[in-house]
Protein backbone atom coordinates (compact mmCIF):
# COMPACT_ATOMS: atom_id res chain seq x y z
CA UNK A 1 0.00 0.00 0.00
CA UNK A 2 1.78 3.39 -0.97
CA UNK A 3 0.58 6.76 0.46
CA UNK A 4 -1.42 9.12 -1.20
CA UNK A 5 1.46 11.59 -3.56
CA UNK A 6 -1.94 14.26 -2.64
CA UNK A 7 -1.39 13.41 1.34
CA UNK A 8 2.09 12.74 2.70
CA UNK A 9 0.99 13.61 6.71
CA UNK A 10 1.29 16.37 8.67
CA UNK A 11 3.66 18.48 9.42
CA UNK A 12 5.06 21.45 12.06
CA UNK A 13 7.60 24.07 10.69
CA UNK A 14 9.41 25.38 14.13
CA UNK A 15 11.62 28.62 13.30
CA UNK A 16 14.32 29.22 15.82
CA UNK A 17 15.13 33.02 15.61
CA UNK A 18 15.16 34.96 18.80
CA UNK A 19 13.91 37.94 16.60
CA UNK A 20 10.84 36.52 15.11
CA UNK A 21 10.10 35.04 18.47
CA UNK A 22 10.32 38.21 20.06
CA UNK A 23 8.24 39.44 17.23
CA UNK A 24 11.14 42.25 15.99
CA UNK A 25 11.65 40.37 12.91
CA UNK A 26 9.02 39.38 10.49
CA UNK A 27 9.27 35.69 9.67
CA UNK A 28 10.67 35.25 6.26
CA UNK A 29 11.43 31.46 6.17
CA UNK A 30 8.14 30.24 7.80
CA UNK A 31 5.98 30.74 4.87
CA UNK A 32 8.39 29.51 2.20
CA UNK A 33 8.64 25.99 4.47
CA UNK A 34 4.57 26.17 4.38
CA UNK A 35 4.65 26.44 0.87
CA UNK A 36 7.04 24.27 0.23
CA UNK A 37 5.48 21.56 2.35
CA UNK A 38 1.93 22.03 1.01
CA UNK A 39 3.23 21.74 -2.56
CA UNK A 40 4.66 17.98 -1.77
CA UNK A 41 1.09 17.07 -0.08
CA UNK A 42 1.53 17.64 3.98
CA UNK A 43 -0.79 19.42 5.64
CA UNK A 44 0.67 21.92 8.18
CA UNK A 45 -0.37 22.12 11.31
CA UNK A 46 1.44 25.56 12.04
CA UNK A 47 4.80 27.01 12.35
CA UNK A 48 5.75 28.34 15.47
CA UNK A 49 8.95 30.83 16.36
CA UNK A 50 10.99 29.71 19.39
CA UNK A 51 14.04 31.22 20.71
CA UNK A 52 17.08 29.82 20.15
CA UNK A 53 17.71 28.36 23.65
CA UNK A 54 17.91 24.43 23.68
CA UNK A 55 14.90 23.94 26.73
CA UNK A 56 12.54 26.20 23.77
CA UNK A 57 13.71 23.88 20.76
CA UNK A 58 13.36 20.85 22.27
CA UNK A 59 9.87 21.79 23.91
CA UNK A 60 8.58 22.29 20.34
CA UNK A 61 10.16 19.31 19.24
CA UNK A 62 8.45 17.27 21.54
CA UNK A 63 5.62 18.97 21.62
CA UNK A 64 5.42 18.04 17.31
CA UNK A 65 5.57 14.68 18.67
CA UNK A 66 3.64 13.81 20.80
CA UNK A 67 1.25 15.85 18.62
CA UNK A 68 1.64 12.79 16.25
CA UNK A 69 3.14 15.02 13.59
CA UNK A 70 4.39 12.90 10.76
CA UNK A 71 7.10 15.87 9.80
CA UNK A 72 8.90 18.93 12.19
CA UNK A 73 11.10 20.65 10.10
CA UNK A 74 13.04 23.34 11.76
CA UNK A 75 15.07 26.56 10.30
CA UNK A 76 17.77 27.97 11.81
CA UNK A 77 20.34 27.65 14.70
CA UNK A 78 22.15 25.03 12.52
CA UNK A 79 25.35 27.41 12.26
CA UNK A 80 28.88 27.24 14.21
CA UNK A 81 28.32 30.72 16.30
CA UNK A 82 27.39 29.80 19.96
CA UNK A 83 24.03 30.69 19.73
CA UNK A 84 23.67 28.10 17.06
CA UNK A 85 22.40 24.84 18.88
CA UNK A 86 19.56 23.68 17.04
CA UNK A 87 21.63 20.41 16.73
CA UNK A 88 22.33 20.02 20.23
CA UNK A 89 18.47 20.65 21.07
CA UNK A 90 17.89 18.14 18.18
CA UNK A 91 20.26 15.21 19.12
CA UNK A 92 18.23 14.62 22.77
CA UNK A 93 14.81 14.30 21.47
CA UNK A 94 16.03 11.64 18.31
CA UNK A 95 16.03 7.94 18.51
CA UNK A 96 17.16 6.81 15.67
CA UNK A 97 19.49 9.94 13.80
CA UNK A 98 19.77 9.10 9.85
CA UNK A 99 22.85 10.93 9.18
CA UNK A 100 22.99 10.40 5.08
CA UNK A 101 20.08 12.50 4.79
CA UNK A 102 21.65 15.38 6.53
CA UNK A 103 25.07 14.95 4.50
CA UNK A 104 22.65 15.32 1.67
CA UNK A 105 21.01 18.29 2.87
CA UNK A 106 24.62 19.62 3.28
CA UNK A 107 26.02 19.01 0.01
CA UNK A 108 23.51 19.66 -2.01
CA UNK A 109 23.27 22.96 -0.32
CA UNK A 110 27.14 23.81 -0.92
CA UNK A 111 26.77 22.85 -4.23
CA UNK A 112 23.91 25.28 -4.75
CA UNK A 113 25.79 28.29 -2.96
CA UNK A 114 23.86 28.08 0.12
CA UNK A 115 27.56 28.59 2.62
CA UNK A 116 25.12 27.99 5.82
CA UNK A 117 23.98 24.66 4.25
CA UNK A 118 27.20 23.15 3.74
CA UNK A 119 29.07 24.33 6.67
CA UNK A 120 25.31 23.47 8.82
CA UNK A 121 25.83 21.03 12.00
CA UNK A 122 21.94 20.21 11.28
CA UNK A 123 20.96 16.68 11.97
CA UNK A 124 18.00 14.55 10.75
CA UNK A 125 16.81 11.71 12.26
CA UNK A 126 13.58 9.92 13.75
CA UNK A 127 11.84 10.41 17.41
CA UNK A 128 9.24 7.87 17.79
CA UNK A 129 7.39 7.85 14.32
CA UNK A 130 8.29 11.55 13.39
CA UNK A 131 10.87 12.55 10.98
CA UNK A 132 12.91 15.33 12.21
CA UNK A 133 14.79 17.58 10.07
CA UNK A 134 17.19 20.43 10.71
CA UNK A 135 17.52 23.22 8.18
CA UNK A 136 20.12 25.92 7.96
CA UNK A 137 18.16 29.83 7.81
CA UNK A 138 18.40 31.40 4.52
CA UNK A 139 15.78 31.14 2.25
CA UNK A 140 18.29 29.73 -0.27
CA UNK A 141 19.29 26.87 2.28
CA UNK A 142 15.14 26.36 2.87
CA UNK A 143 14.62 25.97 -1.37
CA UNK A 144 17.47 23.63 -1.55
CA UNK A 145 16.97 21.89 1.64
CA UNK A 146 13.35 20.92 0.69
CA UNK A 147 14.09 19.96 -2.70
CA UNK A 148 16.12 17.69 -2.03
CA UNK A 149 13.56 16.10 0.97
CA UNK A 150 11.32 15.57 -1.45
CA UNK A 151 12.47 12.38 -2.57
CA UNK A 152 13.23 11.17 0.19
CA UNK A 153 10.63 11.91 3.05
CA UNK A 154 7.65 10.54 1.38
CA UNK A 155 10.00 7.12 1.40
CA UNK A 156 11.04 7.38 5.24
CA UNK A 157 7.50 8.15 6.27
CA UNK A 158 6.57 5.17 4.62
CA UNK A 159 9.09 2.76 6.20
CA UNK A 160 7.78 4.69 9.89
CA UNK A 161 3.63 4.12 9.22
CA UNK A 162 4.80 0.56 8.30
CA UNK A 163 2.91 1.25 4.60
CA UNK A 164 5.97 -0.28 3.25
CA UNK A 165 5.53 -3.52 4.81
CA UNK A 166 1.60 -4.05 3.75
Amino acid sequence: MERSAQRLGRALVVIVDDRVAHGEHDNSTGPLVTELLEEAGFIVDATVAVEGEVVDIRAALNTAVIGGVDLVVTVGGTGVSPRDVTPDATQGVLDRPIPGIAEALRGSGLAAGAVDAGISRGLVGVSGSTLVVNLAGSRAAVRDGMATLSTLVPYVIDQLSGLDEA
